[in-house]
């Protein structure tokens, strides 16, 4: 015998309505001797946010702000990671200095022209980080200058993913004190300076 089933009653859309967005969770504490993959957004978890290479800095500084996010993926048609851009670099001195370089207003920079490329983007292999505490992502982080650490895996087929993120936003929420990153010394003048203080 055959089953019947009426249709599910539709309506239209109110005003104002809203996506629903995950539900954030209080982040534990942690301590730097705790796991680090404890302090790790897990990509399995949470959606990566991802931005097309033409798009304007200002649009994409609009997603940052819209997902709460530091740092977007920057990612080709493929979705394959070109890059990665990040609040440092659309809010920072990198736009007033293409402009002076290139010429052109900020509203005509893409995230091309400033983000960091895929060829220099250093990784964490998730085997290291599944090993490592809390005070090996922060030590790894500070030597960097950085403040974002990719961590990836390989798929089935032996691709590189990206399977996680580390920030000092976040680490800063778990820890619950400021996480001081310097950018690196690439000077002789500011190795100088970094080593006086």
């Amino acid at each position: 015998m055959e089953t019947r089933y009426a249709p599910i009653p539709a309506r239209l859309m109110r005003a104002g309505t809203v996506v629903r967005q995950p539900v954030v969770e209080a982040t534990a504490r942690v301590q730097p001797g705790d796991p680090a993959i404890s302090v790790m957004t897990d990509l399995r978890q949470v959606a990566a946010v991802l931005v097309d290479p033409d798009v304007d800095i200002e649009a994409a500084l609009r997603i940052m702000i819209r997902r709460n996010v530091r740092s977007l993926f920057v990612v080709d048609v493929e979705n394959e990671i070109v890059g990665l851009i990040t609040a440092t670099d659309l809010m920072g001195e990198k736009p007033m200095q293409h402009v002076v370089r290139y010429g052109g207003r900020r509203g005509d920079i893409r995230v091309r022209d400033l983000m960091t490329p895929r060829a220099r983007l250093e990784v964490l292999p998730l085997a290291d980080v599944e090993h490592a505490r809390v005070g090996h992502v922060l030590a790894t982080l500070k030597l960097a200058g950085r403040q974002h650490a990719i961590v990836v895996e390989e798929d089935r087929q032996g691709h590189e993913v990206v399977r996680g993120v580390f920030s000092t936003t976040q680490l800063e929420k778990q820890i619950g004190e400021a996480v001081p990153v310097d950018a690196p010394a690439r000077t002789f003048a500011e190795i100088e300076a970094a080593l006086s203080r």
